[in-house]
């Protein structure tokens, strides 16, 4: 979530922008809080915490491209 020059959240919103339809995984070496949680209502798909091992991250990605836009 802490990047310079352009939050998590910054980001996020940016991206939709672009294309509301994007599926996006947000990594955080922080625990979900409130800022993460407030990011994740807004429909991030899925939410992975560093570290983490390649086969973690291997599974949410493919979690979250099988997931459906709602």
């Amino acid at each position: 979530m802490i990047m310079p020059n352009l939050g998590g959240k910054e980001t996020f919103m940016r991206l939709r922008e672009i294309n509301p339809s994007i599926k996006i995984l947000l990594a955080s070496g922080y625990s979900i809080n409130s800022k993460v949680a407030e990011i994740l209502k807004k429909g991030v798909q899925g939410f992975i915490q560093k570290p983490y091992r390649m086969q973690e991250l291997s599974n949410i990605i493919s979690e979250t491209l099988n997931k459906s836009n709602s």
